[in-house]
């Protein structure tokens, strides 16, 4: 018996769109839920595609929904497909006005509440025609946003996990040290890594790639992580001003985390660490022109805030 191979025509967006779902959800009802669509409609169109591809997506029982080795394997490559179907009819929405519509921007945790504020409004000046969309995640989930096209660019600061990401540097922003008032190395002006030997340092939690870059340049100094670890800045800064330790902050932090004063903020003597933000986005992306001039926009007004930051 001959093997019939699937048309096009067999396949649809939809379909994809649908196993995808649940391949997220693993839960045909949650997947229903999700796409605004009837549990029975979604079952009978897998259960289509199924037939027609010839393979078992899925395993399902009264109390689970299982990914087959196929499926796993059908689920990458229509997540890809979907991509490809989103970044063409950007395509054609670039071509008219690239730096009109919608762009989905994710922001790491340690940039968003220091960054944004300053930013948006010469952005929507500038670009009036543009309406950008925030979204706060971890550096990790940015990267899987961005490939799996639930977001257009992300603002970071940049690190190996970001793969083959095309990326704009936009500025080399400096960390400064937060102390408590009266810290013995508060009576220093200015402070060197190595003074930081010893010294029990609060760290942000893990997936935070601003905990990784801290991490790394305290073990240099031979300083020690102390006990807790923080979900932001803010509760860093806190515990600084408690007496609990000290703390790494990058400059744009400083306004927002030392308002009150309540810190000693020391300045490190050069070659001062520091972490680069950069703009990055899919290298296939139809808008890689859009967001060059996005990142244009973006370092002039970073680097004026930046330049704005005087530690005290």
């Amino acid at each position: 018996m001959a093997i019939r191979t699937p048309a096009v025509h067999d396949l649809s967006l939809r379909q994809l769109q649908y196993v995808v779902a649940v391949a997220e959800t693993l839960g045909f009802h949650r997947a229903a839920a999700k796409l605004g669509v009837s549990q029975p409609t979604l079952s009978a169109q897998i259960q289509h595609l199924e037939s027609v591809l010839g393979v078992a997506l899925f395993e399902r029982d009264r109390r689970r929904v299982l990914v087959t080795k196929a499926g796993e394997a059908i689920v990458l490559r229509a997540r890809r497909v979907l991509v490809d179907v989103d970044d063409l009819l950007a395509t054609a929405s670039a071509a008219r006005d690239p730096l009109a519509g919608t762009f989905r921007i994710g922001v790491i945790p340690t940039v968003a509440p220091y960054v944004l504020p300053e930013v948006t409004p010469v952005l929507a000046e500038t670009f009036p025609r543009l309406r950008l969309v925030f979204r706060e995640e971890k550096t990790a989930d940015v990267v899987r946003d961005l490939l799996a096209g639930e977001l257009d660019a992300g603002l970071v600061a940049r690190v190996p996990e970001l793969g083959d990401l095309a990326f704009a540097d936009l500025l080399e922003e400096r960390f400064v040290a937060a102390l408590p008032k009266k810290h013995v190395l508060a009576a220093r002006k200015r402070l060197a890594m190595s003074d930081l030997e010893d010294q029990e340092v609060l760290l942000l939690d893990e997936g935070h790639c601003l905990r990784d870059q801290a991490l790394a340049l305290c073990s240099r100094a031979g300083a020690h992580e102390a006990g807790l670890r923080a979900t932001s800045l803010s509760t860093l800064a806190q515990m600084v001003s408690a007496g609990q330790g000290l703390t790494l902050l990058p400059e744009l932090a400083v306004p927002v985390e030392n308002r009150r004063g309540q810190l000693a903020v020391r300045a490190f003597v050069e070659p001062a660490p520091t972490r680069t933000l950069s703009l990055v986005w899919r290298p296939a992306s139809p808008f890689a022109s859009a967001f060059g001039a996005l990142a244009d926009v973006l370092r002039k007004a970073l680097r004026s805030a930046a330049a704005a930051v005087q530690p005290r």
